[in-house]
């Protein structure tokens, strides 16, 4: 089997990227980070998921990004809003899938693994400028210049297979894919038993892309 590193947050997406590697045939490295985000309890989210898919790891990195703060997710004085907003919004974490990618890319090296997944979309999404197309292959780009691995002829591929899907197309693929999304976390200000606010972009791409895909919402909320 081919060994792939899988970008686990614990969300929707990263829960249904996961079950598509593992449906390609991928023997799966799961990796979440711990950037000390205001919603923490996705990552208790992201074990559950990666043991239930038979994942051969599944590791967290610890890296503080309070410590830049400048984002609603880091960044407790800063109120996550709760109703939509134009323009990028204060959820964005600067940096973080360039972050996030990196660590994964280091770890494929070391597995001589040659592919990555990340659940980033450019439809049903927030606005942010690391979830593009043009991102992704920026990226892919720069991994191929930048590593050994491509030096010595092992090319790295950054798998983004949700880019072009609706937030209920992703939900069809998922439960297609046997993923429970009941296990999955969503919100931007979860509370630490995992219950959703329902009120943040987070929580209303969610519920609406349930609602268009004709599904029961599994989300527990606090309200």
């Amino acid at each position: 089997m081919k060994k792939a590193v899988i970008l686990l947050s614990g969300g929707l997406d990263s829960a249904t990227v996961l079950a598509i590697a593992r449906s390609e045939g991928y023997a799966c490295f799961c990796l979440s980070l711990d950037y000390h985000q205001r919603h923490i309890a996705e990552l208790a989210a992201a074990e559950l998921l990666a043991r239930a898919a038979g994942a051969v790891q599944h590791r967290t990195v610890q890296l503080d990004l309070s410590i830049f703060g400048g984002s609603a997710l880091t960044d407790v004085s800063i109120a996550v809003p709760e109703v939509a907003s134009e323009g990028i919004p204060v959820t964005y974490v600067p940096a973080r899938n360039t972050i996030m990618l990196s660590l994964a890319l280091a770890w494929a090296e070391v597995l001589d693994a040659q592919d990555i997944f990340i659940g980033v979309n450019a439809l049903d999404y927030s606005g942010y400028p690391d979830c593009r197309g043009e991102y992704v292959q920026a990226f892919q780009q720069m991994a191929n210049l930048a590593t050994k691995s491509a030096v010595e002829g092992k090319f790295i591929k950054i798998h983004a297979p949700l880019l072009a899907m609706t937030k209920s197309e992703i939900i069809q693929r998922g439960k297609a894919l046997g993923v429970d999304y009941a296990q999955t976390i969503s919100c931007y200000q979860a509370d630490q038993l995992g219950r959703a606010c329902g009120l943040c972009d987070s929580c209303r791409l969610r519920r609406e892309g349930f609602t268009a895909a004709g599904l029961v919402d599994p989300t527990r909320y606090k309200l």
